[in-house]
C-alpha cells in the first residue's frame, strides 16, 4: 500500500482548485457595480504571492482610478485594434466587430508592468531574459484563478502600444507594461472560451502538445496563423 500523502488537499479543496483552472475565462462583458468588499485586495495579494525566477518579483501593479486615464487607455486599445485589423486583412471585419475588452464597464482596471532595471537580475535568467515576463505572467494567472474563486471576471487586454501606456502611467525608464486587466462582476462564465466559440481557434488535444525526450519528427505542424 502506498503511504498517505499528508501534503495533499482534501478532495473538496482539490476539486475547487481544478474547477477554478478549468472554468476560468477571459471576461469582456461586465455587470455594473463595484467588486465585493475586500475582493480586490485578496486578488492583488495572490499576484504578489506568485513564484518568480530568482525571487526577483518583477511585477508592478498600477490601479487605474482616474476616469480620464481609463478613457485614454480605451482610446489606445481601440487604436491598436484598428492597427491589428489592418495587419489581418482577411479577418479585419471580424476583429473590428469583436468585443476585445470591457474597459468601459468593468469595476477595476489594473495595469501590470515589468519593473525597471530587470536586466540587473541575472539569477536564473542570464540567458533567458524572458523569465521576467514569465514571472509576471504567473502573477496574472494567480489573479485570474483567485478572481474565478471569488466569482469575479477578469479580462487580459494586450491591444496597446507599450510606450504609450508607459508614458500614460508615468513609468520610469526601463519599465514596460505587459497587460491591462479588467475586473468586474459578470453574468456568466461561458462553458467554452469565447474565441473558441467564435472560430478563432480550438483547444488542441493534450497529446499534440506533450512530447517525450525529444520533439518528434512526425509532430503535427504548428497551427496556421489567422
Amino acid at each position: 500500500m502506498s503511504e498517505e500523502n499528508v501534503h495533499a488537499f482534501d478532495a473538496a479543496a482539490r476539486e475547487a482548485v481544478y474547477h477554478a483552472i478549468h472554468t476560468r475565462r477571459d471576461s469582456r462583458e461586465f455587470l455594473t457595480g463595484p467588486l465585493p468588499e475586500g475582493a480586490l485586495e485578496r486578488i492583488l495579494e495572490t499576484a504578489h504571492a506568485a513564484p518568480s525566477v530568482g525571487y526577483m518579483q518583477p511585477w508592478r501593479l498600477i490601479r487605474i482610478t482616474a476616469p480620464e486615464l481609463r478613457q485614454r487607455l480605451i482610446e489606445l486599445v481601440e487604436a491598436e485594434r484598428r492597427a491589428t485589423a489592418a495587419a489581418l486583412p482577411s479577418r479585419a471585419a471580424e476583429l473590428l466587430e469583436l468585443k476585445i475588452h470591457g474597459l468601459a464597464s468593468c469595476a477595476e482596471v489594473i495595469v501590470v508592468a515589468l519593473m525597471d532595471q530587470c536586466e540587473k537580475h541575472i539569477f536564473g535568467k542570464r540567458l533567458l531574459p524572458e523569465m521576467a515576463l514569465a514571472s509576471a505572467a504567473c502573477a496574472i494567472q494567480n489573479m485570474w484563478l483567485a478572481a474565478r474563486a471569488e466569482g469575479i471576471g477578469l479580462g487580459w487586454v494586450s491591444f496597446f502600444e507599450p510606450h504609450a501606456v508607459a508614458q500614460l502611467c508615468a513609468m520610469p525608464e526601463g519599465a514596460k507594461p505587459v497587460a491591462i486587466l479588467c475586473l468586474g462582476r459578470v453574468a456568466e462564465f461561458p462553458a467554452r472560451p469565447v474565441l473558441e466559440t467564435l472560430g478563432w481557434g480550438r483547444r488542441l488535444p493534450l497529446a499534440e502538445v506533450i512530447f517525450e525526450n525529444q520533439w518528434p519528427a512526425d509532430a503535427r505542424p504548428t497551427p496556421t496563423a489567422y
